[in-house]
């Protein structure tokens, strides 16, 4: 009664109480994952409610299931099966190197993708649909490839293809007089895959030919897999039905990736280049790369041309590193040609201060109201942890009006650690750090 359905379907179904004393309480999970998403995003509500079932505050503790490593009929990416016969994909992933081992797994994404991998071990049983929503560059695409792929390995029929793609096959099946055998052949798949689908809006006839379709697949237990930039509800030009059924299986989003998922997204595809950086290279890089992965790709795609360029003995062989020198001074040139403003403190203020419409003068009084109090600690965290300045404590203090060191790393810890469980919160974060990047700064900043 506390969760969406969805979370407590994904997380809390497949878990099971083993044992308690008067000190603990052992839950069995299926794999790790479910350990670190269960105690970064609900602990305290399960906490909460063992204590209130068994009458004593008690400590939570997560084991892993013994069997849990290679459950049957699940797909492996290291050990794929031979295609069965008659398998086919119309349409197929736009690349190999998009399957699940290749997607870094964090807090932003997790349900995600365990929804993913839960609709390839049971087609058309676990979710269906899967609507998985999220901005541009995140991985919904990502998910969506390694979904086909994984269907395709396993011998399903499976038709992935973007919106657009579908839209102009079905302008093409009107304007031949072939649209029974467009409809016949979408009827065969095992997997329905589209990408983009809020592309739909404002196109009648093919929302008409697409909910006939789904409903065929649907009502025969066929998969259907869809993404979008937003959620079903806020899809407003598509048709009320449409929509309905969108909202019918399991919608999940993606958000923005942590600075930790930023740093594992480039030492994964580093190595992947068989370049190495260390922690303090990948950190910086991470902190001055905030928006989407797919900018954390060209910025390490660069890095690497620009270093093979200037130092090629450096990088001409398996284990070679990036100097951090060189990544300096690409990411530099990056900021240069980069029509974002810097990070400044004072910016940071002044877009704080507009998204819960306060002034800059409230944020540095002494006021402390809830909602001062909230949007001084998003200050702080932004100042001393999140964007790559990493100001001094110390300094973020005399900023904010003369305030001590230690009540600036109690705020900006507070909120690290609220963060991954609060998606309001987090989502706060992720708009006021877009507006930092974004709006010009006026002259006076205290209005």
């Amino acid at each position: 009664m506390q969760l969406p359905r969805p979370t407590f379907e994904t997380w809390l179904k497949p878990t099971e109480g083993l044992s308690s004393d008067d000190r603990n309480f052992v839950v069995e999970v299926p794999s790790p994952f479910y350990i670190e998403w269960l105690e970064r995003r609900i602990y305290q509500t399960i906490q909460r409610t063992v204590e209130k079932l068994m009458g004593a505050p008690l400590e939570v503790t997560f084991q892993v299931r013994p069997d849990a490593l290679a459950p049957p009929g699940t797909y492996d990416d290291d050990d794929r099966p031979e295609r069965l016969p008659g398998a086919a994909i119309p349409h197929a992933p736009q690349s190999a190197r998009y399957n699940f081992k290749k997607f870094v797994v964090g807090p932003s994404n997790q349900l995600a993708y365990n929804a993913s991998r839960a609709v390839v071990d049971s087609i058309g049983l676990a979710y269906n649909p899967l609507f998985i929503y999220s901005g541009v560059g995140l991985g919904k695409t990502h998910l969506l490839n390694a979904i086909a792929d994984a269907c395709f390995w396993k011998g399903y029929t499976v038709i992935y293809l973007t919106c657009e793609q579908f839209t102009n096959e079905f302008i093409g099946a009107i304007r031949n007089g072939t649209t029974e055998d467009f409809r016949q052949r979408y009827r065969q798949a095992h997997a329905l895959l589209i990408d983009d689908v809020q592309f739909l809006g404002g196109k009648d006839q093919t929302q008409e030919a697409f909910f006939h379709i789904f409903n065929e697949l649907h009502g025969s237990g066929r998969q259907i897999v869809l993404t979008s930039d937003r959620p079903p509800k806020s899809l407003g030009l598509l048709e009320d039905r449409l929509r309905s059924r969108f909202e019918g299986g399991l919608t999940v989003d993606i958000q923005a990736p942590d600075l930790e998922t930023r740093m594992a997204i480039l030492d994964f595809k580093a190595r992947d280049m068989e370049i190495f950086m260390d922690d303090r290279l990948l950190e910086m890089i991470a902190k001055r790369v905030q928006h989407n992965i797919r900018e954390l790709e060209g910025v390490l795609t660069r890095l690497v041309a620009y270093s093979r360029w200037q130092q090629p003995q450096s990088l001409g062989s398996a284990g070679s590193t990036v100097t951090r020198e060189v990544a300096s001074r690409v990411l530099d040139d990056l900021a240069a040609n980069s029509p974002r403003h810097q990070t400044d403190p004072q910016r940071i203020l002044l877009e704080v201060a507009r998204h819960y419409r306060l002034t800059v003068a409230e944020l540095l009084g002494k006021g402390r109201t809830k909602k001062v109090a909230l949007a001084r600690q998003v200050t702080m965290y932004l100042l001393h942890t999140d964007l790559e300045m990493a100001m001094s404590a110390t300094d973020v203090g005399r900023l904010l009006g003369g305030r001590d060191h230690s009540t600036v790393i109690h705020g900006a810890g507070k909120i690290s650690a609220e963060i991954n469980e609060d998606p309001h919160l987090r989502q706060d974060v992720l708009t006021i750090k877009e507006a930092i990047f974004s709006a010009p700064l006026p002259n006076d900043i205290t209005r």
